[in-house]
């Protein structure tokens, strides 16, 4: 069976990007999962600090392992990636879960420190899972998958304050990682009242090069379809989508919750919300894959 880094590769070859859907609940798990199947492509579920501290650490993996063992056949699988984990504790507890892939996300940290923290994260999830993807972050894009009323405190969109394609070779090299998600204009969260910033397409190009490992695009809600385009020919191999998946959620949940004022089974209500979901987790599945 392939590992999610030979997927992600294979993805590279083929000029494509896999899609990477942040879930906290049962409902979101099974959109995704609906869509991926029906496509018949790999997704990477993930959960961050916070979606896998409701959820369940131990939950959610058997939970994909369940869904795996049912429904896996060809090119569809889902895999498990710890999104967001800020301390070396949490990055133990999901390699030792069997988790495929861990972030750890040490973007708010000066460079060098950064460097450090992320290369003993390398080191502790390695050494109980020689196979388990880490990846690192590089320039601050913000933390929360919401809806914004502006730029997240701190966050780096100017070009002249992106990682460079030196501070991106330099990081690779002493850290160790498999994958990289660098800043390069993209953010977390979507604005209210306006799009959100277009992304530094140079800037890819020349981390990739430099790099040569696989790429990563973090805060995917909001982005152009054009950006997502330019993009994965730039050479992003990975894209997550959170807040988008969120909207949905409470979108569907609320037309369910008017259309059946008097329904309190929420498995009748559910459905609504899970058609919502499918739509975006679809369109964007679809655009990362265009020969689909």
């Amino acid at each position: 069976m392939d590992s999610l880094l030979r997927v992600v590769k294979n993805a590279e070859k083929q000029g494509v990007a896999i899609g990477h859907f942040n879930v906290s609940n049962l409902e979101m798990l099974k959109a995704v999962s609906h869509v991926a199947e029906k496509l018949r492509l790999p997704v990477v579920i993930g959960v961050s600090e916070g979606e896998r501290g409701y959820i369940g650490v131990h939950h959610v993996r058997d939970l994909i392992d369940s869904y795996n063992k049912e429904h896996s056949t060809g090119n569809h699988r889902l895999f498990l990636n710890a999104d967001h984990t800020y301390s070396l504790k949490k990055v133990k507890e999901a390699a030792e879960q069997g988790f495929d892939a861990i972030v750890f996300d040490g973007s708010k940290l000066p460079f060098r420190e950064n460097v450090k923290k992320t290369r003993e994260a390398v080191k502790i999830a390695k050494r109980i899972n020689k196979n388990v993807i880490v990846e690192g972050e590089l320039g601050y894009i913000g933390q929360s998958s919401k809806i914004l009323k502006g730029l997240p405190k701190g966050a780096v969109i100017k070009s002249e304050d992106l990682p460079t394609a030196e501070e991106a070779f330099r990081f690779v090299k002493e850290t160790g990682v498999d994958m990289l998600a660098p800043a390069v204009g993209n953010i977390h969260g979507m604005f209210k009242n306006a799009k959100n910033p277009k992304l530094n397409i140079e800037r890819i190009k020349e981390i990739k090069k430099a790099v040569k490992i696989p790429l990563v695009l973090h805060g995917g809600s909001g982005i152009s379809n054009s950006d997502f385009r330019a993009a994965i020919r730039a050479g992003i191999s990975l894209i997550h989508v959170s807040t988008e998946l969120r909207v949905a959620w409470r979108r569907g949940l609320e037309k369910a919750l008017e259309e059946n004022k008097d329904e309190i089974a929420p498995y009748k209500l559910m459905p609504e919300v899970l058609k919502e979901i499918e739509k975006v987790v679809e369109g964007r599945l679809k655009l990362f894959n265009s020969n689909l």
